[in-house]
């Protein structure tokens, strides 16, 4: 009946949004979605902070500049330079959201056809954007030390990948495999960018939540030390992981002639990021509230995932391969021989849901690969959790032994 364009013609959802309808039942311990946990977030902090922000109340009741506010993007700036990056005000945007900020980017940068990269597996919400651009995809697979530098450069210094618009990657705690970029590869990939001349989209969300290891810098901060490559790097952070999702407080950092043009693409879709939300944030951020919290989150979110690889290699041993991660929110895992899609049937009817890896690959999938994420249950429901994936993994190698 409706002439729909043809990205919306046959469109498909968020795989791992569908898993939501599940979280309503009685008893379900979820290790689904990303969502931070809500016991952790620094309520008072941001009363206080919101507080101070309705005083005027008329400035963030107000349209704000499509940019940002300025006193935001101030602090955002004061952020990014302790995180070892630098930027001027008209090289930043804030955005509504991260994932605002890679939409943009697309509409001013990829025509349908380009090519654009991206690790693999990558984040859902990513290869749903490239789809809806109709861009081609292709991908380069990942580690444990996140992606294959050496096999994306054979890919392109053969030719196979024709001139690619942009590159794709979560560096540090990916999602959804946890793996870090080392920085060796990280030097490698900037270099690259430059001799082949596409951006490098550095998707950060996770970097503060490192609770082993040591600290890596950042690929824009990296991209500072060698010549050119800051040239062809944009970058996204925002507050949803580490401050709270509901402020819907983003930003990208980039080059200025690609700011620009996202700022005026930014115009047609939302005019401006809520003033309102933006100065609480604003508040928060001036106040050095993220730098006195965030211990007690990175903190927590170590023990959950400490008690989530000890009790998978408790009660599943050797069925269950993973590596365990240094920060972030997830792990990712494999059980050889079962099917995700087959287990999270059986998961379901035990009361616990994960996402099975499937969700993750823009083409063939690792049917054995699924997603855990430890941020949002506490620890005893991670173990009963595990526990309950254990009997729905016996259920699965039971249903499938001949009878």
């Amino acid at each position: 009946m409706y002439a729909f364009t043809s990205p919306f013609q046959q469109p498909s959802g968020s795989p791992i949004r569908e898993l939501f309808k599940y979280l309503g039942e009685p008893g379900m311990i979820s290790f689904a979605g990303g969502y931070p946990a809500s016991d952790l977030f620094d309520v008072e902090g941001l009363r206080l902070a919101a507080q101070r922000a309705y005083d005027p109340a008329v400035q963030c009741l107000q349209y704000g500049p499509t940019d940002g506010l300025p006193a935001l993007k101030r602090e955002i700036v004061a952020l990014m330079e302790r995180r070892g990056a630098t930027c001027e005000a008209d090289e930043l945007m804030a955005t509504t959201g991260s994932q605002q900020g890679l939409d943009l980017l697309l509409r001013v940068l990829v025509e349908p056809g380009d090519v654009v990269l991206t690790e693999e597996p990558a984040y859902p919400a990513t290869l749903q954007a490239f789809r809806l651009q109709r861009a081609k995809i292709v991908t380069v697979p990942i580690d444990a030390h996140g992606i294959q530098v050496e096999k994306l450069a054979s890919l392109l210094e053969s030719g196979a990948c024709a001139k690619p618009k942009l590159l794709y990657t979560v560096p540090t705690f990916a999602n959804p495999t946890g793996a870090t970029l080392s920085a060796e590869r990280r030097r490698a990939l900037l270099a690259l960018a430059v001799k082949y001349r596409f951006v490098v989209v550095e998707d950060d969300p996770y970097g503060d939540l490192r609770f082993a290891g040591a600290p890596l810098r950042s690929l824009l901060a990296e991209a500072e030390h060698i010549d050119g490559a800051r040239d062809w790097v944009v970058h996204f952070a925002s507050l949803s992981k580490i401050v709270a999702p509901g402020l819907r407080v983003g930003w990208m950092v980039g080059p200025r002639e690609i700011v620009r043009r996202c700022v005026i693409a930014k115009q047609t879709v939302d005019l401006c990021s809520s003033p309102w939300t933006q100065a609480v944030a604003a508040e928060y951020l001036a106040a050095g509230a993220l730098e006195s919290h965030l211990p007690k989150i990175t903190a927590a979110y170590g023990v959950k995932c400490r008690e989530l690889c000890s009790a998978l290699r408790e009660e599943l041993g050797d069925a269950i391969e993973f590596a365990q991660p240094e920060g972030g929110m997830f792990v990712w895992a494999r059980l050889p021989g079962i099917n995700a899609s087959d287990l999270l049937e059986q998961a379901i009817a035990q009361k616990v849901i994960f996402v099975p890896g499937k969700a993750f690959f823009a083409n063939a999938a690792d049917s054995a690969s699924l997603r855990l994420s430890f941020a949002a249950p506490d620890a005893e429901a991670i173990r009963e959790g595990v526990r309950r994936m254990k009997r729905a993994y016996e259920a699965v190698v039971t249903a499938g032994r001949p009878s």
